[in-house]
């Protein structure tokens, strides 16, 4: 459990403030039998919880008095569910564990999703390491950082390249065959094109579903929350990234209203992740080299740059990446992650330059014929009149409405799906009717319109040949000088009717009615598919849907104008990033990636003010559609700025459980029941000041207690107490730099205080104690954070909202106000000069 605590002061018994329970209670209760009632009867029992929360006063007294108690029997009980909870969500892992999870009200859910510890623990262990650590061993640090950075950037380009390897040959095949089965029995091919879809969509929900639950849908909510520090059961885990390019594989081949660019996003998060922790959760390589980097922080960095190289890799677009990573994934940024991202993203457009490169010629099946997202349009739109940005503002405008539309029912769709929870069989049906109801309407939809002649001013071959991509699609044309205009932008692949209805200098190719009714049809299946269990992306619908009537638009303007330069192929660009900030509302990343996708500068303002204009519209309506999925995953995301009302609340408002904390000298009885009593991820940790009164002297976390009491390396009995030295927090830090020895001989590896990512860890339930054991005790000082972050129980809400969100806090321990001031720290007292001297003068 994360959040704020609070901590008494004084001497004596302080409202709110609570302690581990005392020995006395079998912490065996739990696991002999009889379960949480059993335990809280022991509790109660042993005169641990009284009704009201009385307070407790321990047998071992070093003059810090009374320091509380557990509150009683509604704090063991929401103890209790919230480990319940937890329990649902992590073993059941993923979208199937969240199916168990929703029997609990909210609170108890936000319970079951921890944190992630983006704070460097400032404990004795990590100074010693620091101040022991070398030139060569900072450099060694860095090299291995850029290293990973390296092998980020060229296997997510491998990746992108595998999965766009197999879409375009799977699709190329069965367009192919369909196309040719058309010409001697309609009926036939009809039948094959959907039962080819429906395979592929189901090969996609069964992986997913069965193998994978947290590779559904886009991945990038995940990913931001994550970033954002949640960490979120299964998001990066091996195996989801396996599903995520395996299912995109199939629920894109398979005609889905889905993209595989958002996929790309996540896959990229996973295979940073791995590369960082040396592998998977089960099968990573450990090697010293790695040892730093198995932590959060450095986890989350390396997780920054893959998901800045899966947008890369999707559009061609280095410089999109690192403004989309910056922009909208995650939460914190500073100057050196920049360059990290920056060179990653290189890296990518490099690795696959080179394996498109070798796939020129036919190498590589269809997929030199349709290939990656690039959509040339230099030769189009070159310069507009002053009279068209009032039809562009329009776009803008048309763009936000029909976006923050979108969000809306798909908000509605989710919903419902949320309240009516579906069993796995159902998750794969529902997949596959509307793999059905999509290859229907992309098959027959088409039929009803009827063929266009071939302008006679067209540069491009019409009708094209089958096996081949582009415009101006025979389809069910009986003569040669003929095609089907809708056909060319619902029964083909989604990157190739993007390059259709983004092409320039194709003056009349699309009847508006066509434009019309693919809007519809393609709308309504986006909004309905986001959602079910295969992995899908917004990217490619959303334009779409926006080039869609932004080349209507086009048409009308050369239609009424009759101004020879007017393009449709740049009205459907502009179109198609009036929808992004309508329903993304992002808007200087989507600009770049833009810019770089369809090699055209010029018209950069132009798509700056569609853009501002579509999140403007669509933020006076709801949010983006990643923070609406964010919210319907109950994840405990904290967003850019704090609610207004926060602003007349405290800290103390906010604090919602009462922590339980430890001495510094504490019975490993103690310590065991209060890590199986409650969720709490940090526990205070109180002594004596130098009058005699408690103060706080630091924090420990769960995962420290549990490799402490899993090594048993630091038991010893009660009577050893008086000989254990007795220094403040960073007293080996100050002696270690003055040369003298540390007074701690640490026996713990560093990697050993952090899990693999997105997996439980070590529990309490692995740990295997003895009733001897038990009633030894242990010294928490060497592994306590010497300088947790505290606030005064009177700050402003709206301050603390700020330090959780700017610096990746997981605790925040609230007191009360102190009564001494022992200096103050400007600006200039943190310049190197300043400390240099200040030290020199301290040695004299």
């Amino acid at each position: 459990m994360e959040g704020a605590w609070l901590l008494g002061g004084g001497g004596g018994a302080t409202e709110g403030a609570t302690s581990a329970p005392s020995g006395g209670v079998d912490v065996e209760l739990g696991r002999r039998g009889g379960g949480n009632a059993a335990r809280r009867r022991g509790a109660a029992a042993g005169g641990v919880g009284k009704s009201q929360g009385g307070s407790l006063r321990r047998e071992e007294d070093d003059g810090l008095g009374d320091l509380g108690g557990f509150g009683g029997e509604e704090e063991l009980r929401g103890a209790d569910s919230g480990l319940a909870a937890d329990r649902a969500l992590r073993e059941g892992g993923g979208a199937s564990g969240q199916d168990a999870l929703r029997q609990y009200p909210w609170s108890e859910r936000a319970q079951a999703i921890e944190s992630l510890d983006y704070e460097v623990i400032d404990n004795a262990r990590y100074r010693a390491e620091q101040a022991a650590r070398s030139a060569a061993d900072v450099g060694r640090d860095s090299l291995v950082r850029w290293t990973l950075s390296v092998l980020i950037g060229v296997l997510t380009g491998c990746a992108a390249f595998v999965v766009n390897l197999a879409v375009e040959n799977i699709t190329g095949l069965k367009f192919a065959w369909v196309l040719s089965l058309m010409r001697t029995n309609m009926l036939l091919a009809f039948a094959l094109y959907c039962t080819v879809n429906v395979g592929l969509v189901l090969s996609s929900t069964v992986i997913v579903t069965y193998y994978a639950p947290a590779a559904a849908g886009s991945g990038i909510p995940d990913v931001k929350a994550y970033l954002n520090g949640v960490d979120y059961p299964g998001v990066l885990l091996f195996r989801t990234l396996i599903g995520k390019m395996a299912g995109s594989i199939g629920s894109v081949a398979g005609g889905l209203a889905v993209g595989k660019e958002g996929p790309l996003v996540h896959t990229g998060s996973c295979i940073a992740a791995a590369l960082a922790q040396g592998g998977s959760a089960h099968h990573k390589l450990h090697h010293r080299l790695l040892q730093n980097f198995r932590n959060d922080r450095e986890r989350r960095e390396f997780v920054t740059c893959g998901a800045a190289a899966g947008v890369a890799a999707a559009f061609h677009a280095p410089v999109g990446g690192v403004l989309f990573a910056l922009e909208e994934a995650t939460s914190h940024w500073r100057s050196q992650l920049t360059w990290r991202a920056f060179f990653t993203c290189a890296v990518v457009v490099v690795t696959l330059k080179a394996l498109t490169g070798f796939c020129s010629g036919g190498r590589c099946g269809y997929l030199g014929s349709g290939g990656f997202m690039l959509f040339e349009i230099s030769q189009g739109q070159e310069d507009y009149e002053t009279f068209e940005l009032v039809p562009m503002a329009m776009l803008g405008v048309t763009g936000g409405l029909l976006g923050a539309l979108f969000n809306q029912i798909n908000l509605r769709v989710s919903r419902w799906r949320k309240l009516n929870v579906l069993s796995r069989r159902e998750k794969v049906i529902e997949a596959c009717l509307v793999a059905l109801v999509t290859s229907v309407c992309s098959f027959c939809v088409p039929l009803f319109f009827a063929c266009q002649a071939c302008p006679d001013d067209s540069e491009l071959v019409c009708p094209r040949e089958e096996l081949h991509y582009g415009n101006f699609l025979a389809f069910n044309c009986p003569l040669k000088d003929q095609y089907n205009d809708l056909a060319t932008i619902f029964f083909n692949t989604h990157d190739d009717a993007i390059r259709n209805l983004f092409s320039s200098n194709t003056m009349r190719e699309y009847h508006s009615s066509a434009l019309i009714v693919y809007l519809g049809v393609f709308f309504t299946l986006a909004v309905v598919t986001y959602g079910i269990s295969v992995p899908s992306g917004l990217f490619v619908p959303s334009i779409l849907c926006g080039a869609a009537y932004g080349r209507l638009v086009g048409m009308v303007m050369v239609h009424y104008h009759g101004h020879t330069g007017v393009d449709e192929g740049t009205y459907a660009l502009l179109g198609a990033a009036s929808f992004l900030g309508g329903a993304m509302r992002m808007t200087v990343s989507l600009c770049v990636i833009l810019m770089e996708l369809t090699s055209n500068l010029k018209i950069m303002p132009l798509v700056m003010l569609v853009l501002l204009i579509g999140k403007a519209v669509g933020d006076w309506f709801n949010g983006a559609i990643y923070d609406i999925h964010v919210d319907l995953k109950e994840i405990p995301f904290l967003g850019e700025k704090s609610e207004r009302f926060m602003r007349s609340l405290s800290a103390i408002d906010a604090v919602g459980t009462r922590p339980v904390g430890f001495r510094r000298i504490e019975s490993v009885r103690n310590v065991v029941r209060a890590l199986r009593e409650t969720p709490h991820s940090a526990f205070p940790v109180m002594g004596p000041d130098g009058l005699g009164s408690p103060c706080l002297l630091g924090s420990v976390l769960r995962s420290y207690l549990l490799v402490m009491l899993r090594h048993k390396a630091d038991f010893f009995s009660p009577e050893e107490r008086d000989l254990r030295p007795g220094r403040l927090p960073g007293g080996a830090g100050r002696r270690e730099r003055q040369g003298g020895r540390p007074q701690h001989d640490f026996k713990y590896d560093v990697s050993e205080f952090s899990k693999s990512v997105s997996t439980r860890g070590l529990t309490i339930e692995d740990i295997k104690v003895t009733e001897q054991e038990l009633d030894m005790v242990i010294d928490l000082l060497p592994l306590c954070n010497a300088s947790p972050h505290v606030v005064s129980s009177d700050a402003s809400l709206t301050k603390v909202y700020s330090m959780f969100r700017q610096m990746g806090l997981r605790h925040l321990f609230v007191v009360p106000r102190a009564e001494r001031v022992l200096g103050i720290i400007t600006r200039k007292d943190l310049l190197v000069d300043s400390l240099e001297s200040r030290c020199a003068a301290q040695a004299e």
